[in-house]
């Protein structure tokens, strides 16, 4: 029963990543060059408790270059607006296709 299975999900496997996967260009990540970045303004609260870390966000790139939408992905709630209003001013170079970009930003106290 056990080589059964093994063997039942070793096909699955085979299958499901030999089959290939529709993306629309909305939806896909890609790698578009940053034209314009904006430095985050490290906000007082994080600096009096000494609060480091990385935010995680999903911008969403419209074929202009302009950040159109962000959404959080990960990181410290205190962090995350300044990382938000700084990726929220980037422009990233014109692309034919609205697209979205992984970015991570690191804060560190001084």
């Amino acid at each position: 029963m056990g080589l059964r299975f093994m063997l039942f999900l070793f096909v699955l496997l085979t299958i499901a990543a030999s089959a290939p996967l529709a993306q629309d260009s909305a939806s896909s990540l890609q790698v578009r060059k940053v034209v314009r970045k904006v430095t985050p303004v490290y906000p007082d609260l994080a600096k009096q408790h000494k609060i480091s870390g990385v935010v995680k966000l999903r911008a969403t790139i419209a074929p202009n270059g302009s950040v159109r939408l962000i959404e959080a992905t990960g990181g410290n709630p205190v962090l995350l607006k300044a990382a938000q209003d700084a990726v929220g001013n980037w422009k990233f170079a014109p692309g034919p296709d609205e697209t979205w970009e992984v970015i991570e930003l690191r804060f560190e106290p001084h």
